[in-house]
C-alpha cells in the first residue's frame, strides 16, 4: 500500500463513522446530552469537522471549508469564524444545533473530499516538511496528520457511543 492509500484509507474510515454516528437521527436526538455538561453527537461532529478542516487548510495553504463555501453562515453558531471548539464550555456544546444530521454530514464530506484529495498526492518524503516551529521539537506534517486522524477518531467515536445512549433512551 502507498502512504497516499493509507492515508485515504484512514479519513475514509472516519467518514464511515460519522455518517453511521448521526444517520437517521432527528434533530432532537442530534442535541441529547448523555449527561449534564456532556458533548452532544452534533457538537462531537462538527468538532471534529472543524479541527480536520483547520488543520488541513493549514497545511494545503488553503482557505477553509468552513468560511469558503459558506458552512459558517449555514450553521449559523454564536462562535468567531475560526473557532473550532478547543476549550468550550457546557454552554457553548448547547449552543452547536442542526436541524437535521444532513447538515453535519454536508459539511464533514466536503471536508473529507478536500482532505482525501490533498494526501492522495503525498509521498513520504513529503512527512518530513516542518509544518509548525512553535514547538520543540518542531512539528512535521506527519506527526500534524497523525494528530488529525487521532483527534478525529476519538471524537467520532464518541459520537458513536453517545448515538448508543440516545437510542437506548427512546
Amino acid at each position: 500500500m502507498k502512504l497516499a492509500e493509507v492515508l485515504a484509507d484512514e479519513f475514509g474510515r472516519i467518514r464511515e463513522v460519522v455518517h453511521e454516528a448521526v444517520e437517521g437521527l432527528s434533530a432532537e436526538q442530534l442535541v441529547a446530552s448523555p449527561a449534564p455538561g456532556a458533548n452532544t453527537i452534533a457538537w462531537l461532529v462538527w468538532h471534529l469537522a472543524r479541527v480536520q478542516d483547520d488543520h488541513v487548510a493549514d497545511l494545503m495553504g488553503t482557505e477553509q471549508i468552513w468560511t469558503s463555501r459558506g458552512w459558517l453562515d449555514r450553521f449559523e453558531l454564536p462562535f468567531p469564524a475560526a473557532d473550532i471548539g478547543y476549550g468550550h464550555r457546557p454552554e457553548d456544546v448547547d449552543a452547536v444545533r442542526v436541524d437535521s444530521a444532513d447538515l453535519l454530514t454536508g459539511y464533514y464530506d466536503e471536508v473529507h473530499e478536500a482532505t482525501t484529495a490533498w494526501v492522495a498526492g503525498l509521498d513520504e518524503a513529503a512527512l518530513d516538511r516542518i509544518v509548525d516551529e512553535a514547538w520543540d521539537p518542531p512539528v512535521t506534517l506527519g506527526v500534524r496528520l497523525v494528530s488529525v486522524l487521532s483527534d478525529d477518531l476519538q471524537h467520532a467515536g464518541q459520537a458513536a457511543y453517545v448515538r448508543g445512549l440516545v437510542l437506548r433512551d427512546t
